[in-house]
């Protein structure tokens, strides 16, 4: 039996989120049905994480067990004529027995992307939060950095899966611009559930004179969801980087 470690990129527009779910389209159940197509057998994955409906991954890790021979460079191409162009795997590797691809995960890095402009691009549609205001992006990086360290998140968490405990540990955050994009980039060693979705919309509430960078850690402090700003859409967000002991899947 082989544990083999899948590395893949999918646009989530079309999809229910990863998780597979009862009476939604996921990325999981997508990508099983073509493992079962071409290693034989339900395939049963283990992703990196969840990811909301509408939220797209640059970088993804899922790993599986299986009997099937077909050999690691081939699997791929294989995998890929059977699923729909707007999910891709790129490589296969051989990982060991007890590697799981959430459980093994030492952190991970989300990016969400704003279309800042008067006027709207049909090529960010789903893919970037439009907003048309002009935003300064030194503001909302001061507030982004605001939020680096391990403190606990429930401020910036909507309710949904329950967790063990809301601390985490944040280890960069930050804004930066190139031309009318603008990009928040956070990593940390777990998220909760929105938690950068919320993060990203306190740092806008930052730009809009709402709150000040030396608000945040108060609102951290006070675990109060009603004083961070509101939970941005899905679709500006990206999984943009992965890290494990088992550097081949750190590329």
């Amino acid at each position: 039996m082989r544990n083999i470690a899948l590395k893949l990129m999918y646009n989530g527009t079309a999809y229910h989120g990863w998780q597979v779910q009862k009476n939604a389209v996921s990325v999981a159940e997508t990508l099983q049905k073509a493992l079962t197509m071409v290693c034989g057998g339900a395939r049963k994955l283990t992703g990196c994480g969840r990811t909301d409906a509408g939220v797209h991954a640059e970088r993804y890790i899922a790993n599986f067990y299986t009997d099937s021979r077909i050999p690691l460079d081939r699997l791929p191409f294989a995998v890929n004529t059977h699923t729909p162009e707007d999910i891709v795997v790129t490589e296969a590797l051989e990982v060991a027995e007890d590697f799981n691809a959430i459980g093994s995960c030492i952190k991970k890095e989300y990016t969400y992307r704003i279309y800042n402009s008067r006027i709207k691009n049909p090529f960010y549609v789903n893919r970037a939060y439009f907003y048309p205001k002009l935003l300064d992006e030194k503001v909302m990086d001061s507030a982004a950095r605001a939020f680096e360290g391990t403190h606990d998140f429930r401020a910036v968490r909507s309710v949904g899966t329950e967790t063990k405990t809301t601390v985490r540990t944040i280890h960069y955050c930050y804004v930066n611009r190139n031309g009318d994009l603008l990009e928040l980039r956070v990593c940390a060693n777990g998220f909760l559930y929105n938690m950068v979705r919320a993060i990203t919309g306190t740092v806008l509430y930052a730009a809009e004179g709402k709150l000040t960078a030396e608000d945040i850690p108060r609102i951290l402090d006070s675990g109060d969801r009603t004083l961070a700003g509101p939970t941005v859409p899905p679709g500006g967000l990206y999984l943009t980087g992965l890290w494990y002991e088992d550097e081949r899947l750190n590329d």
